[in-house]
């Protein structure tokens, strides 16, 4: 039979015991009280040998007990599972969310005149998207300390890109500087959507909210003031839902292009450009836009290197009914441009305040 030797007992309070050295006694504390007559836990009663019993006794039997102050055990475990359903489902609410895509928005940019305000313009604008987006403004052989000063100022996660390739022509500078940020996000295998935005143009914050719902192509209609300024023309595709089954056009030298898309109406998963395998390209040459076309036509050769044809498209929004972007042409060609946005001089007439 099984023994249970109990350390420091007080029915052994007789017992000396050493703590460092020091022999001490452990009297009961029913034998001995404080000074004052006082127990440290109370009344002190005489401790019976029956009272140390491990017998289970049975209540009596005259003790009633109210129905509805009893817990029963299966409402118990009932609660603590529901308890459990809840705190997991709390859980899951805070840690099962799915990542919002990442958007690159590309800008070509170069000195002019109104620089300084396209890019703090549209630095505001991609302030008010909701992160993660990637602003990657890219200038020609050097990076201008102007540029840099208003890209650290909008607080938007920025890259600052050189395009180093030399061009004599001025309608092929943008092509080049794209291409830079092209092969910048190929190398680097920047996972996100690609979006192509000169500074010029003017963006609603619906456009951005619709990007990251892209799988692999997105388009959508821009409207375009003419160069002559004397007549609005839509450019895009006509859709069905959320299929592209046709395309606004009203130049007839561009009827000829495969894609009637101006270069800020489409996006493109940006993995295309550097896993070709996951698309099923039937080739891994890079993507890019080629400077050896005839102007209005780089839109539509670089878009048929990312798709075969319509049915790879996504139109944004449903039905394609809505206008998200304008491309105004509004700037006049003979401003100067101050050195450094600054004006050396003050305006030649004064008025003096009355």
């Amino acid at each position: 039979m099984a023994s249970i030797r109990r350390t420091q007992s007080p029915a052994y309070h007789d017992r000396p015991y050493q703590n460092g050295g020091t022999s001490f006694s452990v009297s009961s504390p029913s034998q001995k009280l404080l000074s004052n007559g006082m127990s440290p836990f109370g009344e002190v009663e005489d401790i019976k040998s029956q009272d140390f019993s491990f017998e289970i006794k049975p209540s009596p039997v005259n003790v009633k007990l109210d129905p509805e102050s009893v817990v029963k055990r299966e409402d118990f475990v009932l609660d603590t599972v529901n308890l459990g359903v809840e705190r997991q489902s709390k859980t899951k609410e805070r840690f099962n969310f799915i990542p919002k895509k990442q958007i690159i928005v590309v800008t070509p940019t170069y000195n002019r005149a109104l620089q300084a305000f396209y890019l703090n313009r549209l630095g505001q604008v991609l302030r008010l998207v909701p992160p993660p987006i990637l602003w990657m403004v890219v200038e020609m052989n050097v990076a201008s300390m102007e540029t840099a000063e208003i890209l650290r100022k909008t607080g938007v996660m920025y890259r600052h890109i050189v395009c180093t390739k030399n061009s004599t022509n001025v309608k092929d500078r943008g092509v080049h500087q794209r291409n830079a940020a092209l092969e910048h996000i190929e190398h680097h295998k920047l996972d996100g959507i690609v979006y192509f935005a000169d500074d010029d143009n003017i963006y609603s914050l619906e456009l951005f909210k619709g990007l990251r719902e892209i799988s692999r192509f997105g388009t959508w209609p821009v409207a375009m003031l003419a160069q002559s300024k004397n007549k609005a023309i839509l450019e895009g595709p006509v859709c069905n839902g959320s299929q592209v089954i046709g395309w606004h056009t009203n130049e007839k030298s561009k009827r000829l292009r495969r894609f009637h898309v101006d270069m800020s109406g489409f996006a493109f998963n940006s993995t295309i450009l550097w896993d070709p395998k996951k698309w099923r390209r039937p080739t891994s040459a890079p993507i890019q836009q080629l400077d050896t076309v005839k102007e209005g036509f780089q839109e539509t050769t670089f878009i048929e290197q990312l798709v075969e044809d319509e049915s790879q498209m996504e139109g944004t929004p449903a039905g394609c009914s809505r206008i998200m972007n304008w491309h105004l042409h509004l700037e006049a060609r003979n401003l100067v441009y101050p050195r450094g946005w600054l004006l050396q001089k003050n305006l030649d007439v004064v008025l003096p305040i009355k």
